[in-house]
């Protein structure tokens, strides 16, 4: 009798603490989403709606202005299919045949540029480089010559033969007279000395700027056949560059 009426007294006990516990579960879920008419797509609605928002201003910022909904002409490198390619597959070897592909007149394609035989993407420099940009004539080439001499038409080749004659002075019979043959010989070779040294200084300084350049990648190299040089005719200085050249003076000792 008495088991029983123990029992009897825990079961009630149970049953009276279990009432609080499913009052406070509803009173939870009134507080949460307002009663049964609770819906979840009213939070994934303000989610997205934040999400579209930053995404806008984002584009925004990436593209200096230029499109809120990543529409942008000139993408940043991490933006570009090509450019993860060539930074997973390595250096790339081009023709100059195959090069000149990549002039930028195709929009599809990366904008590459070579200078001394070393490939760059530089199409975030499409506004210079590309077509009717005021550097277009170095796209799809390698036109070291032409970034030495300025002259941009006529020296889009990698051809540097004879470039340092632009350093030199011009000869003039007037004042050459007060040297003696030897004395000329000697001053000519510090002349061209002098010019080789010039030369050099004023590619280096081309491919030292495409090297350091946080804004262009080096993507591969030319591809060319032993001797292609040797191949190539002789040029001459262009007229910018030959213009450019004074007259040798007594007192350059």
């Amino acid at each position: 009798m008495a088991d029983t009426e123990l029992r009897q007294r825990k079961a009630a006990s149970a049953a009276g603490d279990s009432k609080p516990v499913k009052s406070k579960s509803k009173s939870k879920s009134k507080r949460r989403g307002g009663g049964d008419d609770y819906t979840p797509w009213v939070d994934i609605l303000r989610v997205l709606s934040f999400l579209f928002v930053a995404s806008c201003g984002l584009s925004y910022v990436v593209s200096g202005g230029e499109s809120f909904f990543w529409g942008m002409k000139n993408k940043p490198n991490y933006l570009r299919v090509d450019w993860w390619k060539s930074q997973l597959t390595g250096p790339i070897e081009l023709t100059e045949q195959q090069l000149l592909a990549y002039d930028g007149r195709d929009a599809q394609k990366p904008l590459y540029l070579a200078i001394n035989g070393t490939i760059y993407d530089v199409s975030n420099g499409r506004r210079m480089y590309g077509p009717g940009g005021s550097y277009s004539a170095f796209a799809g080439r390698d036109a070291a010559r032409g970034f030495v001499t300025g002259c941009f038409a006529e020296d889009r080749t990698a051809d540097l033969r004879g470039v340092e004659e632009m350093f030199l002075p011009i000869e003039d019979p007037e004042v050459d007279k007060y040297w003696t043959t030897a004395e000329m010989e000697k001053l000519r070779a510090e002349e061209l000395a002098n010019a080789k040294e010039r030369a050099h200084a004023a590619l280096k300084h081309w491919v030292d700027f495409f090297a350091n350049s946080k804004k262009y990648t080096k993507v591969g190299y030319m591809k060319r056949e032993e001797g292609w040089l040797e191949k190539l005719p002789r040029r001459e200085l262009c007229a910018q560059a030959q213009k450019g050249r004074s007259k040798r003076r007594r007192n350059q000792d």
